[in-house]
């Protein structure tokens, strides 16, 4: 992901649930589909109620799909995607968004990478043509390569090298959780790794997996199904499909037996513990079981682990969650389902581990009282209905959701899976998926302080000071 836009996915320019709320208090967005004849997907998602639009184009592929001894490479490829074509030279992509007063970003996920923009709704067809241009082909050249090999290791040191933890929470906890390279490798990419990567890579990788039958293209606000098939038509239709790569097998059983980790950090100044248990797979009857638990778990301050671990039993100073790099919806392949903690040096991991398998088992064993179970619902449905509002986050979910799923239409789909959860079906998902034999985890301690120096000796008596 460029760090010089990171902002612009908690930017929203069109709020609008009162705009298309229904009568009742379901919303559902309107999702419009088309598929061009070379393959390319293209999704509208009607809505006036800002003078402006919210782009994506997502590409199928991402770190599992990279190649072997090239890791990081999916995301070494995204910031190329930004350096310019022979129409449109480097710069001209953001000049031209900023300059109308867009924003724009991009990021490498396990199982693709996105582009978005956002932007007043008379820019739109400039954005579509700057994103067919780069899908046509890039500027592929020696400089602009070592160029942003050198961005992306610079990212790395600051992101992750220089940093207290260092990612280990979502970097490092799957190289230990998984067996297959594919989903065990760094997907943000090691120093060799990148600095091996050439321009027959780049040149292949774009060939391979960014043509229009490997994409979608989402587009949200102030446009509608007819405006929107036809300008995809004008700008993508011309672009001719190129085979993909058939992907491997990246399936993987659940674990038999507990893994633990331990690791130093010279920067952290507190012990932090990360425990990853593998997800059911995407469309499984759990899936949205284990998205309900995950919030019931540790979705607040209100949540069964913050109010045990950091209220009740004093053991930790915060508590988060992860569901891989994306969401409980977003995926295509094995992914963790992560608690990330940072605890206190008076305790130790063991102590917090026991405190967390209490609370499951109370789950297991007694389920959820209505109450606690509507709460929790109501608070995901209402961050999933507001995060939708932005046209660009909007856009963005539309894609990778048809990406993934093969049915945008799954966007309206969720906030009834989510209402359809009981408490035997949490019951259910905890008993099978939270167990220690299915858990990995890293128990990340500070390196121990330089002892202290000695005080220094007095001067001898008549010694100039």
């Amino acid at each position: 992901m460029r760090m010089r836009h990171l902002p612009v996915l908690l930017a929203g320019l069109g709020l609008s649930v009162s705009a298309l709320a229904a009568t009742s208090d379901k919303w559902n967005l309107p999702v419009h589909t088309k598929k061009l004849d070379n393959g390319l997907t293209v999704i509208i998602s009607e809505d006036h109620s800002s003078p402006t639009v919210g782009v994506s184009v997502v590409y199928h592929v991402g770190m599992r799909l990279e190649p072997k001894n090239r890791t990081g490479f999916a995301h070494l490829f995204e910031h190329l995607m930004f350096q310019g074509t022979p129409n449109a030279p480097k710069g001209v992509f953001d000049r031209t968004i900023t300059g109308g007063g867009g924003r724009n970003n991009g990021s490498t996920r396990a199982d693709f990478t996105n582009y978005i923009e956002t932007a007043p709704a008379s820019s739109l067809e400039p954005i579509l043509w700057l994103e067919a241009d780069r899908m046509k082909t890039l500027d592929f050249n020696k400089e602009t390569l070592k160029n942003q090999q050198d961005v992306v290791k610079e990212e790395i040191r600051v992101n992750v090298k220089n940093q207290p933890y260092g990612g280990f929470m979502w970097i490092d906890i799957g190289q230990h959780a998984f067996q297959k390279w594919e989903n065990n490798h760094d997907g943000y990419g090691s120093f060799e790794d990148l600095e091996g990567a050439s321009l027959d890579d780049v040149r292949a990788f774009h060939r391979d997996y960014y043509g229009p039958n490997n994409a979608v293209l989402a587009i949200a606000g102030d446009v509608t199904p007819a405006q929107g098939f036809a300008l995809a038509q004008k700008y993508f239709g011309g672009i001719a499909a190129r085979p993909v790569p058939k992907g491997g097998d990246f399936s993987e059983p659940l674990n038999k037996a507990e893994k633990r980790v331990e690791q130093s950090d010279a920067l952290a100044q507190v012990p932090a513990l990360a425990a990853a248990w593998k997800m059911p797979e995407r469309g499984s009857r759990d899936q949205a079981p284990m998205a309900v638990l995950g919030e019931l778990l540790a979705g607040g301050d209100a949540s069964v682990l913050y109010q045990g671990l950091v209220k009740g039993r004093e053991l930790s100073l915060n508590l988060d969650i992860l569901f891989g790099l994306t969401s409980p919806w977003e995926f295509d392949g094995p992914t963790l389902f992560t608690v990330y903690t940072m605890y206190k040096p008076t305790t130790n991991a063991d102590a917090v581990l026991t405190a967390i398998d209490e609370e499951i088992a109370k789950i297991v064993k007694d389920g959820v009282d209505d109450a606690t179970l509507k709460r929790v619902k109501t608070r995901m449905l209402a961050d999933w209905n507001n995060h939708l509002e932005s046209f660009i986050t909007r856009a963005d979910t539309l894609a990778r959701l048809q990406t993934l799923w093969g049915d945008a239409h799954v966007v309206n789909k969720i906030p009834g899976w989510i209402e359809g959860v009981t408490s035997a079906d949490i019951q259910r998902a905890a008993s099978t998926y939270l167990v220690k034999n299915n858990r990995t985890v890293i128990d990340r301690k500070p390196v121990a302080k330089v002892a202290a120096a000695p005080a220094p000796t007095a001067p001898a008596a008549g010694a100039q000071k």
